[in-house]
């Protein structure tokens, strides 16, 4: 299955990777491994958000920027508005990255 590598900028991502470059800098694990753990995050991120998450939330906001490039859509919304089931949230300025599923299949 192949993944894509948007996870790795979630704050836990960046954490895993710090922590990587840590242990890659003291000794205590080879480059090598390193990498094959983030390439296992990628994967186990996505199959978690495929197979546990089921909520769904509506958005609304003024969108500031949007672009298409290599099959990924990126939006910057101002004043967006996230709404579910239980609750309601406005955050200032959000950057959303959404990429095709089908891709991941092939």
């Amino acid at each position: 299955m192949a993944t894509f590598e948007l996870y790795r900028r979630s704050t836990i991502g960046m954490c895993l990777t710090e922590t990587l470059d840590e242990m890659v800098s003291n000794g205590i694990l080879s480059p090598e491994l390193a990498i094959q753990v983030l390439v296992q995050f990628d994967k186990s991120m996505t199959e978690a958000l495929e197979s546990q998450v089921k909520s769904k939330v509506s958005i609304k906001g003024h969108l500031h920027t949007y672009r298409f490039c290599d099959n990924v859509w990126t939006f910057i919304l101002q004043d967006a508005q996230f709404k579910s089931d239980e609750c309601q949230e406005t955050v200032s300025r959000v950057k959303i990255v959404a990429c095709d599923s089908k891709l991941l299949t092939q």
